[in-house]
C-alpha cells in the first residue's frame, strides 16, 4: 500500500519535514506511525519501556487506549506526576518503575513482561526494522533544491530510515544527525545502510538530555528535548526532519 506522506513546509528559509503531523488516536509523530503498525497485530495488550523524558511511553498508552488494549510501561524510578509518564497513566497505562533505571534494565523488564503475559512488545526507541521501513517511505517528497538534512538522533532509527530513503530515491545529500541522549552507532550498524558513516555527520548536542529547551521555527513549536536542540545546526536551505512533539 502506498504510504501517506507527511508534508514539507518552507518556513523562515528552512524546509520542515513535518512527520510530527502524523496522528493516530491522539499520538503524533513518526514513532506513533510505527507503534500503530506494530500494535495492530496485538491481541492481548501492549508493553514498552522508555525513559521518563521520552514521549514513547505516552504514545504507546494512547494507541493502546485507542485499540481498547491494556498497556504496561517500564521506566526508571522517579516522579511520575509530570511529563510523558503522567500522560501514560492518564491514558490508562500501568507503570512499573525500576531501580537502577538503566536502559538495559527497563528494556529487559519490558521484554520479560511481554513473554510472561503474551503482550505485544513495542521496542524501546522503536528499535525494529518496521521503524526503518516506515520512515524511508517518507523521504520521497523532499524537495530537489535542499542543501542538507538535519535530524535529531535518539535511538537512531529515524536516521537509519532517512538514509535508506535517500538511497531509494538516488539522492546524495549531506545529512547531519544531532545526537540527543543515547549513543546510536551500534543501532546504526544494525539498521542503517552499510556505508552510513559516509552519508552522515553525527554531532553530539551540548545540552544535557534532561534539559528542556524552548524553540520555534516561525509558528512551529519544537519538542524541547529533541528537535529544539537542533536549532544551532540549521541554516538556510536545510531540510529539518521533525520527528515528533510531546
Amino acid at each position: 500500500m502506498k504510504a501517506i506522506l507527511t508534508p514539507v513546509q518552507f518556513v523562515e528559509k528552512i524546509y520542515l519535514k513535518r512527520d510530527d503531523l502524523f496522528e493516530i488516536y491522539g499520538a503524533t509523530g513518526g514513532k506513533a506511525r510505527t507503534c500503530h503498525y506494530l500494535a495492530k497485530q496485538a491481541k492481548i495488550g501492549l508493553v514498552t519501556a522508555g525513559s521518563r523524558q521520552s514521549p514513547q511511553v505516552a504514545l504507546v498508552a494512547k494507541i493502546a487506549k485507542g485499540l481498547n488494549l491494556p498497556c504496561s510501561v517500564h521506566t526508571p524510578s522517579g516522579d511520575i506526576t509530570t511529563g510523558p509518564v503522567s500522560e501514560a497513566v492518564r491514558f490508562g497505562a500501568d507503570v512499573f518503575q525500576h531501580k537502577p533505571g538503566y536502559n538495559s534494565v527497563i528494556i529487559a523488564r519490558a521484554r520479560e513482561y511481554a513473554e510472561k503475559y503474551k503482550f505485544t512488545h513495542i521496542p524501546f526507541g522503536m528499535t525494529c526494522n518496521e521503524a526503518v521501513e516506515q520512515t524511508r517511505k517518507q523521504v520521497s517528497n523532499i524537495p530537489q533544491d535542499i542543501l542538507k538534512i538535519v535530524a535529531p538522533v535518539g535511538s537512531g532509527m529515524t536516521l537509519a530510515g532517512i538514509l535508506w530513503g535517500l538511497i531509494d530515491i538516488k539522492r546524495k545529500i549531506k545529512v547531519t544527525g544531532v545526537m540527543v541522549g543515547a549513543v546510536p552507532q551500534k543501532r546504526l550498524d544494525l539498521f542503517a545502510p552499510p556505508l552510513w558513516r559516509t552519508m552522515v555527520t553525527l554531532i553530539k548536542s551540548d545540552v544535557p538530555y534532561e534539559k528542556h529547551i524552548i524553540g520555534k521555527i516561525g509558528d512551529v513549536s519544537l519538542d524541547p528535548v529533541y528537535e529544539a536542540k537542533c536549532l544551532p545546526y540549521l541554516s538556510s536551505g536545510n531540510l529539518f526532519w521533525i520527528v515528533g512533539h510531546r
